[in-house]
């Protein structure tokens, strides 16, 4: 622990396992989705495609349609039918949505990838969904800009605290891109922001992680993970004074969670067929304290952190590839409880991407998993089985330009604890979550307020006079 002095408590929480709890914790659901033919995909995102309240999976298709999965009359059917969204031919893995051009609604960033590392053929495609889905990669203004390198993941980051999000692409043989967009024109300025290092870039997510603003923690294959602290929009790699640059690993799937109830963001982060960590912030610094059987190395892609059966206990998700997935709930205190699963087992899934939304409105968590790589497969889709007194309560800010503020985070007080989640930004593997701070509520529980960290650093306090809600919070 690089001589880090870590609770009491935890040191015999590393030397033991997670006990496992049974009985299935999920329901399957994949019967709800529309002509579910096998497939070859990869991320997945979640945005309000259709501007209709209701929030819609974007499935990555590698030499199939990309899909826009909307719930309607009991399905999730696809809803696109814009070629600039389809595009089979691009070989799609990683996506996000963010707003990046301050208009209010989000826009949508494919990457595209047809070699392992090094120069590709198809460059990536940045779709405006408030402008007849152009792809902006298609101006001829923006080709001296175009991404012709293999990547895996891309995260959106509110630098300025503006609103206006960049889009940081984790390349794979070449360097790391940082793209920002102005009237359309689209500018690389990661070599002036340092971020155009040559890595093996695999996993990315942005939010309040060490600092008040926008951080970056980007997990990599061959070579040290980066975490860039955020400092007035520009960036300093600060790792390996932090204790988290693993560089021995092969970085996987990545997600940022608050792993002690005590309102402050931990990583989880897993290693392809290596030790998979929860660093937890530690004094000045960050300590993995992931027990043996949680860590074991397994053919990792997804890290998901949601509180899928709203009992107020996050739960740890990771979908392995070709392997059985696991299920942890965070007790707190460093204890990590492992759950059975059956209907999310996939023992013979190639998952390779996943993501977590409430697509239907009933505030429970819908987890949609997509499979491909070696074996067409049909898309996956589960919910947790939640008992009738189960309460919950979503949070989605909304940033002065009315979009969703990714990298933001809230914070939930109660008697009971002060509970801290990110907003999304990009994580997972090649994926991104729902723009929505999604609480599970304990049994006795009061909630008191929340408090919603903007990225700008600014912080706003909203009072909660009732659960079982969708609070929609403007930044003031």
């Amino acid at each position: 622990m690089n001589g880090l002095k870590l609770p009491p408590l935890v040191a015999s929480i590393l030397l033991t396992l997670s006990f496992s709890v049974s009985a299935d914790f999920f329901s399957d659901h994949k019967g709800e989705i529309e002509n579910n033919v096998p497939r070859l995909g990869y991320g997945v995102a979640v945005t309000d495609f259709d501007q209709d309240g209701l929030f819609d999976f974007v499935v990555t298709g590698f030499g199939y349609e990309n899909l826009v999965l909307a719930h309607r009359a009991g399905v999730l059917t696809d809803i696109n039918d814009h070629p600039s969204v389809a595009n089979p031919a691009s070989m799609a893995i990683g996506v996000v949505a963010c707003d990046v051009d301050t208009d209010g609604v989000e826009e949508l960033y494919f990457l595209n990838t047809d070699r392992y590392s090094g120069r590709k053929e198809f460059t990536d495609n940045l779709v405006d969904l408030n402008d007849g889905m152009l792809d902006l990669f298609t101006l001829p203004k923006n080709k001296e800009n175009l991404n012709l390198t293999a990547g895996r993941s891309v995260a959106c980051v509110d630098r300025n605290g503006s609103g206006k999000f960049g889009i940081y692409v984790a390349n794979y043989g070449g360097p790391v891109r940082y793209y920002e967009s102005n009237n359309r024109k689209i500018r690389d300025i990661a070599p002036a922001l340092n971020l155009d290092r040559v890595t093996g870039g695999r996993s990315v997510v942005a939010g309040h992680i060490v600092s008040d603003q926008v951080d970056i923690f980007a997990s990599n294959e061959r070579g040290p993970n980066f975490l860039y602290v955020n400092n007035a929009g520009e960036f300093k790699d600060k790792a390996v004074e932090l204790n988290v640059s693993d560089t021995l690993q092969h970085g996987r799937g990545v997600a940022l969670t608050d792993l002690n109830y005590d309102g402050r963001l931990g990583i989880v982060a897993g290693n392809w067929n290596g030790y998979h960590r929860i660093y937890v912030p530690v004094a000045e610094s960050f300590a993995d304290v992931s027990p043996v059987n949680f860590r074991q190395p397994s053919r990792i892609r997804t890290v998901i952190s949601a509180d899928f059966d709203n009992d107020g206990f996050d739960e740890i998700f990771l979908n392995n590839i070709g392997e059985k997935n696991r299920l942890f709930r965070v007790r707190g205190g460093y204890i990590f409880e492992e759950l059975t699963l059956t209907s999310a087992l996939e023992p013979d899934g190639l998952g390779t991407g996943a993501a977590v939304a409430d697509v239907d409105g009933d505030g429970i968590l819908e987890l949609l998993i997509s499979h491909g790589e070696d074996k067409a497969q049909p898309i996956s889709l589960y919910k947790a089985k939640v008992s009738k007194s189960a309460r919950f309560l979503r949070i989605i800010p909304k940033n002065r330009s009315g979009a969703p503020a990714r990298g933001a985070t809230v914070t939930l007080r109660t008697n009971l604890r002060t509970h801290a989640k990110t907003i999304d930004a990009g994580s997972g593997y090649l994926c991104q979550m729902e723009p929505v701070a999604h609480f599970g509520i304990r049994a006795g529980e009061k909630v008191h307020d929340v408090v919603i960290r903007w990225t700008d650093g600014s912080t706003q306090v909203v009072q909660i006079n009732e659960v079982n809600v969708h609070h929609t919070v403007h930044q003031s």
